[in-house]
């Protein structure tokens, strides 16, 4: 089958939108991300390769505390999600029925997931010590937000080193803001036609709408 998805079901197609369907930005703690780095970050202050699980515990704790107090600041109470097939995006929807989408903090979910982690090891025969990468589960959570031009805006943040953090957000929410990007149907070409009741439409006719970044 060749030619592309609109070109295979021109016959059927009445107009074509299109934007971003979701944009996921990864922060990262440049100097702890990788194995070497939070060995050679360990050795640096002073903590014992094997006393790394009690650091990052002491990193977990803050992360915790600092996470109850933003939720408390906004008056809201994390929730936790035990369930693995609750989806958070109908829990966060059902909270935004209720509170509106005016920008600011909507809801803070916490739920244990998998993450990276770091295992001090000891090699026998180069003698020497450090962490190596690990994998486990740790408590996350998921910072739910309105922007007052991106929409809702998710922040997942571990609780465990090396705290990778992707953010993200919908395409959805530029589509459902008029204020800021205008609906530009009207100055494509063949904007009649493509909201005639017909079910065919020349691909010529089409109008492709492409929001900005």
């Amino acid at each position: 089958m060749t030619g592309s998805l609109t070109e295979r079901y021109d016959d059927r197609i009445a107009g074509v939108l299109s934007c971003y369907d979701r944009v996921v930005v990864t922060g990262t703690l440049p100097t702890v991300c990788y194995a070497a780095g939070m060995t050679k970050f360990l050795y640096a202050i002073g903590v014992r390769i094997f006393d790394y699980p009690q650091f990052a515990s002491t990193l977990r704790d803050r992360v915790r505390e600092r996470a109850a107090s933003l939720a408390a600041q906004a008056g809201i109470t994390i929730e936790h999600i035990a369930k693995s097939y609750i989806r958070k995006e109908a829990v966060v929807a059902e909270v935004l029925k209720r509170r509106g989408e005016h920008p600011g903090l909507v809801h803070v979910i916490s739920a244990m997931e998998a993450c990276g982690a770091y295992q001090p090891w000891h090699d026998k025969q180069t003698h020497k010590t450090f962490v190596r990468p690990d994998s486990g589960k740790c408590l996350h959570y998921y910072f739910y937000f309105i922007d007052a031009e991106l929409g809702l805006v998710y922040l997942r943040v571990p609780t465990w080193a090396p705290f990778g953090a992707p953010s993200s957000h919908s395409g959805d929410g530029l589509r459902r803001r008029p204020t800021h990007w205008p609906n530009r149907i009207p100055q494509c070409p063949g904007r009649a036609a493509a909201q005639s009741p017909e079910p065919r439409v020349p691909l010529a006719a089409r109008c492709r709408v492409l929001l900005p970044p």
